[in-house]
């Protein structure tokens, strides 16, 4: 592959390339936890199902955007972008999976790619760096995932699944997860490949999310179930379901940074807030949509999609982001509506910044945005997408953020604010 290509990149305005600083933050329990990992039976890989499934797309929006607020463009890829992740290490690689079968792993200063992802039959739906940055992860629909040592540009490990819902790495062990549609968990330790399943309830496992303590995991599920996961013993220490649980499909998860507390969203308009150690729901919230139905299909059917939720870390706030692009703000601990934040187009997804209470969010109107969570204000907003947002990813400073789009480009923003 010719990375010399000099359509690849475009570099807008004069603007200085940020530097990347590496913080070195390593936490000192992730040596103990992934030693502790060592000691879980994994079993026998097993093979999987190989189902295919195509990928139905929106259309591409005609109208071009004038306004380009980008640092820089990647446009290798020839489909849409759905999804981007940035080495947690040095956060100066990206890496981008799309409707165009491929993966890039890309440098954000310049847009210089390191190497292709090659060898997937489907769109790459889920791309990810190991918690050390040495390997990136890369799953497609159909449920082939491989993983790449970054240092070497070489594939060392695949396997095949049956349809793939979610990719995750281990915090602080080199250990894949990976959701499918038949329901299970599968968890490999990498590249020596030993595996380990577990066993779902039938219905796609639509979102899943391993605890900080490494330890556990929270997985939800297609029939509005929510579980709680041992790691090491292979069974579900919870189980949230019939009225604690949802009454539509699970659409994301997040956890609180000491994973004492997780908020999961649904398609049923519900976000609800669970005490990981007793199983226990501790809050519901909604914008009551769907309300006067005469069933609860119907219910679910009219209601009013949650499609992101995230913690805030320096003040007792969530954010929960609706499909009819009301971005929610609630105080943790009246649990009271605090702020609407409105957008234009339903929201993709929602970010916290690690150590302020501002929240990113990008939405269906190709538009990264910024709010300030205490006044609801938006703190400022990034054009230069053609369609859709479909995902995005912050540095760990939150000076720059990376987005992937319907448009087949990802953008780098370096982002500025008052108080920086």
């Amino acid at each position: 592959m010719d990375n010399s290509d000099e359509n690849s990149v475009q570099l807008h305005g004069d603007e200085e390339i940020i530097e990347v600083i590496d913080l070195n933050e390593t936490e000192q329990s992730a040596d103990d936890l992934a030693d502790e990992f060592e000691d879980v039976d994994f079993g026998e890989t097993r093979d999987g199902d190989d189902e295919q499934e195509d990928w139905d797309t929106e259309d591409e929006m005609e109208q071009e955007s004038v306004q380009d607020d980008s640092d820089l463009t990647f446009t290798k890829h020839t489909g849409s972008v759905f999804c981007v992740s940035l080495d947690p290490a040095t956060n100066s690689l990206a890496v981008t999976g799309g409707e165009d079968d491929k993966a890039f792993v890309w440098r954000v200063s310049d847009g210089e790619v390191l190497f292709e992802c090659t060898g997937h039959k489907d769109s790459v739906t889920s791309a990810q760096f190991s918690h050390d940055s040495s390997l990136v992860a890369t799953g497609d629909m159909s449920g082939l995932i491989k993983v790449w040592k970054v240092e070497t540009k070489q594939e060392v490990w695949s396997f095949e699944v049956g349809d793939l819902e979610w990719l995750e790495w281990h915090p602080c062990a080199l250990v894949l997860l990976a959701g499918t549609a038949d329901g299970n968990v599968w968890m490999w330790k990498i590249p020596a490949g030993d595996c380990k399943t577990l066993q779902g309830p039938g219905c796609q496992a639509t979102s899943g999310k391993v605890l900080p303590d490494g330890k556990r995991a929270v997985v939800g599920y297609e029939d509005g179930m929510v579980r709680l996961w041992d790691l090491k013993l292979g069974n579900a220490s919870h189980v949230i379901k019939g009225h604690d649980g949802h009454q539509g499909a699970l659409t994301c998860l997040a956890c609180n940074k000491d994973g004492s507390l997780v908020l999961t969203g649904s398609v049923d308009g519900c976000s609800k807030l669970i005490h990981t150690a007793t199983g226990k729901v501790l809050g519901v919230f909604s914008l009551d949509r769907g309300k006067g139905s005469t069933s609860q299909e119907e219910a679910v059917e009219e209601s009013n999609s949650v499609e992101s939720v995230g913690f805030c870390n320096v003040l007792p706030l969530i954010a929960v982001a609706y499909l009819d692009g009301t971005l929610a703000i609630y105080d943790l601990s009246s649990q009271v509506l605090r702020h609407k934040c409105q957008h234009e187009a339903g929201i993709v997804r929602l970010q916290w910044e690690e150590s302020s209470s501002v929240v990113s969010t990008c939405s269906l109107d190709g538009v990264f945005r910024l709010w300030d969570a205490r006044s609801g204000t938006m703190v400022s907003e990034y054009r230069g997408h053609r369609a859709e947002i479909l995902d995005f990813t912050l540095n760990r400073e939150a000076s720059m953020v990376v987005t992937s789009s319907g448009d087949h480009q990802a953008k780098v923003f370096c982002l500025q604010r008052p108080d920086r």
